[in-house]
């Protein structure tokens, strides 16, 4: 007991600052309730809807009693109010009175009763968490019927002459507003109120009255037969058209001749003579008649509706999608969750310290006979940049080759040589400052510089030599590749990533995808499950830390990024964040597949492990997701501990133009990640080194600590979520290690048939030859490999040596796989 005491004591002094959480969690932080948040969202629903239903009780009591309660409400404020409430009549007490006299009797009268109705809606939206009408489009009928209906009323009020005894009818708006109406139009005025009701009508419902008679007139047009046929016609189509409304006999005949024989006719008209017209007529099966009949009535149908005016209605009555509404009542974590900021404890660079370096700087170079002109110092968190101006016919490569002479003078850990200074025209000399100054994430957090961006991805990576926040866009990165020696701030780094982008990204619009092979540092997102984070279907851990699932899931992500680019293609949409616009502009259709897209943004934090269980198999969908997720808005971030050409492969180096280096042990592993040196020379805990766009930037990370990162994702954690995790596509991997068993066909690879075609096409019995030409994986090509020899394919293994091929054309191996069922 002694000794569990005197260890608990040793922890307090260690950390001081733990003492005081239990009383900041025992405190009840009065500023919570002016924040949006859960409890307040609930509690504000309910006041709403509890004062939307005593509203509507005092409008309806006020109809039977509001003529009795005038003078109680008119005494209110002078006589005692135990005497007001025991004689007034309506049912809510002096409080239903006054609101009713204000809301009915001075304001809008029996049209009152419609506004309860807003804030009933909205107090539904908040306990429920769905709309039960559309509350904008409520809104706006219920302004304008309110003030319609206030003005019709009055109107009748006024004209039927019993304005006294119905005054409350209208209320005090319409009927002032029906007399100021009676004075400019006199009876007149009726018509601005019908004229205001048509308009309403029309730009709100939509409702076209005369587009409607003009399509009616149109159809019954259609339906009115022989109306719609030319008024000249042929002479004999005229005769036939009438004799076939007749029996056709020589009679019939001969009375047409009769009456169209008269009229003359055109000379390049055949004339029609009696002999022909007379003629004894033919057979009744052979007379035939042509009639010039109406074409048929087709049936209106309705056309397709134009997805570009159905998307203009959707959006003009239901507004723009808005993703965040599924989980609306989520809120971000707050700044003060995290640490305070403590900077009386900060040690500045002294200005004896600055001069110091200066003249040593200076007398080094004079030693060597460098002259220089001029030189100035800006002081960083960090290290101060010194920049000076030689003398002319100075070489640059010259004060390059000091760089440990002047460390040496300096006495200082490590110091960067940059000549030139990119834009500058200045030689930068970097030394580090005797007391560090430590950047809180928090003070970063809250900058100006990182709550106004307005970057898709913004992530924030700390300070630069000249204290400037340097904020950068993930997006248009639009990878990031981090390494750095053990315990030089690479996990720090990460972390910072990630808070930075919970920050900013509501969880509808970002989802992380974490793996982390050491098991124990990610591990503390995973309460962020339901909110940000992504993994595969059916998978216990959202964290992924088995080397099996990693692969499944690299695969799972690049049949995501597939599917995304054929909604883009669907689309007409070139990258993800002009995608996301249509859909919020509702110009994509849902049921045809179409989702809003969230970023996806794929964290390792130790590839160097993958690597080398692995392989390719990591390799190659990571490259694959370098070279073309960007578009579809899935971003990645490596961080590796052994920069070394193994891990960080050209294939995988040459798509990611954003580098990241922490100290690191030599310029070997500096170069391999910064294709320059430097990375080497940096004085470590989040010292790094930032090569993007063709330059090289230094910047102090910020710290954030264990307890702030698991403040924030309990913050997070505790609030309503998703139902589950964001559901990756499946994948069906490869099994089992390759070993040879017995093997049933039905067990067999699909892809067997294809192997053994290339087999025998090329006659070499290589697993890497299955390997290269279908890129499979090395335990899928061995597998294939133990089913061909299962199969009498090819023969056993011989070592290093190729199988031996056992068929010699395709035609008699293709005899063999049918007998065998494949």
């Amino acid at each position: 007991m002694a000794e569990n005491t005197s260890r608990a004591n040793t922890r307090r002094k260690k950390n001081p600052p733990e003492e005081k959480k239990p009383k900041r969690q025992l405190a009840f932080d009065w500023s919570s309730l002016t924040t949006p948040g859960p409890k307040n969202t609930l509690v504000a629903g309910i006041v709403l809807l509890v004062l939307s239903g005593l509203l509507e009780v005092a409008f309806l009591s006020y109809i039977f009693t509001g003529t009795a309660d005038q003078s109680e409400v008119g005494a209110l404020g002078q006589a005692p109010l135990e005497d007001l409430g025991a004689n007034t009549r309506n049912v809510l007490g002096v409080f239903g009175a006054f609101v009713s006299q204000v809301f009915v009797y001075r304001w809008f009268g029996l049209a009152a009763l419609l506004i309860p109705v807003v804030p009933f809606l909205a107090g539904w939206r908040m306990v429920i968490g769905t709309d039960l009408m559309n509350m904008s489009r409520v809104t706006k009928e219920v302004i304008f019927f309110t003030l319609w209906i206030s003005m019709l009323l009055g109107y009748l009020v006024i004209m039927s002459g019993s304005s006294s005894s119905l005054s409350f009818l209208p209320g005090g708006f319409g009927f002032y507003i029906n007399e100021m109406l009676r004075n400019l139009m006199g009876y007149g005025s009726v018509v601005v109120i019908l004229v205001s009701i048509f308009c309403f009508a029309v730009y709100f419902y939509d409702i076209n009255p005369v587009e409607r008679w003009r399509e009616g007139r149109s159809r019954r047009s259609e339906n009115s037969g022989l109306e719609s046929v030319a008024p000249v016609e042929a002479e004999e189509d005229v005769k036939e058209k009438v004799s076939s409304q007749k029996e056709t006999t020589p009679m019939a005949v001969s009375v047409l001749d009769q009456t169209y024989d008269d009229p003359p006719v055109e000379e390049e008209a055949p004339e029609e003579t009696e002999e022909e017209v007379t003629t004894e007529p033919q057979p009744e099966a052979k007379l035939e008649l042509e009639l010039n009949e109406a074409p048929p009535l087709e049936i209106p149908q309705e056309d397709e509706p134009d997805p570009d005016e159905l998307s203009e209605e959707i959006l003009r009555n239901f507004g723009q999608y808005d993703p965040t509404l599924d989980l609306p009542s989520f809120q971000f974590p707050r700044l003060d969750t995290l640490n305070d900021i403590d900077d009386s404890a900060q040690q500045k660079v002294s200005q004896d310290e600055l001069e110091s370096n200066k003249e040593r700087i200076v007398d080094t170079l004079a030693s060597y006979g460098i002259s220089i002109s001029k030189i100035k110092a800006t002081t960083g968190p960090t290290v101060t940049l010194y920049e000076i101006i030689p003398e002319a016919g100075v070489r640059i490569s010259k004060i390059q080759n000091l760089e440990k002479d002047i460390a040496l003078s300096l006495a200082a850990l490590g110091i960067r040589i940059i000549a030139p200074m990119p834009g500058r025209g200045t030689i930068g000399i970097e030394v580090p400052n005797k007391n560090r100054e430590t950047v809180f994430i928090r003070s970063v957090l809250g900058s100006d510089r990182f709550q106004k961006s307005n970057y898709d991805l913004p992530i924030v990576l700390g300070k630069t030599v000249s204290n400037e926040i340097y904020v950068a866009d993930l997006a248009r990165m639009p990878h990031l590749l981090m390494a750095g020696a053990t315990g030089q701030g690479k996990s720090v780094g990460l972390n910072v990533i990630l808070a930075s982008l919970i920050y900013k990204k509501h969880p509808a619009q970002l989802k992380f995808v974490l793996v982390d092979p050491k098991k124990v540092e990610l591990t503390l997102f995973n309460k962020l499950e339901r909110h940000y984070l992504a993994k595969l279907p059916n998978s216990d851990e959202a964290i992924i830390t088995d080397t099996k699932k990693v692969i499944h899931t690299l695969n799972s992500l690049c049949i995501e990024m597939d599917n995304r680019y054929d909604l883009l293609k669907e689309a007409a949409a070139r990258n993800l964040k002009e995608y996301n616009a249509k859909f919020v502009q509702r110009k994509l259709n849902p049921e045809n597949g179409h989702h809003f897209l969230p970023y996806i943004v794929l964290v390792i934090d130790e590839l160097a492990d993958l690597m080398m269980t692995a392989g390719k198999e990591v390799e190659t969908p990571i490259a694959r997701l370098a070279q073309l997720a960007r578009a579809v808005g899935i971003h990645l971030v490596l961080a590796t501990q052994r920069p070394s050409v193994k891990v960080i492969t050209g294939l995988i180096k040459a798509n990611f133009p954003a580098r990241l280096s922490f100290r690191v042990t030599s310029s070997i592993d500096s170069r391999t990640i910064l294709d320059s040196g430097g990375a080497e020379q940096l004085v470590g805990q989040g010292d790094m080194l930032l090569a993007i766009n063709s330059e090289i930037v230094r910047l102090q990370c910020p710290y954030i600590d264990t307890r702030e990162i698991e403040d924030v994702c309990e913050f997070i954690g505790s609030q309503r979520g998703y139902g589950e995790a964001y559901a990756l596509p499946e994948y069906e991997g490869e099994d089992g290690d390759g070993s040879r068993a017995d093997l049933d066909t039905d067990d067999f690879d699909q892809l067997l048939p294809d192997a053994a075609r290339l087999v025998v096409t090329h006659q070499q019995g290589s697993t890497s030859l299955i390997q290269r030409k279908m890129k499979l994986g090395y335990n899928r090509a061995g597998r294939i490999m133990d089913q061909l020899e299962a199969l009498g394919i090819v023969g056993p293994f011989t070592g290093s040596k190729a199988r031996d091929v056992l068929f010699h054309d395709l035609e008699s191996l293709e005899q063999h796989l049918k007998s065998a069922g494949l």
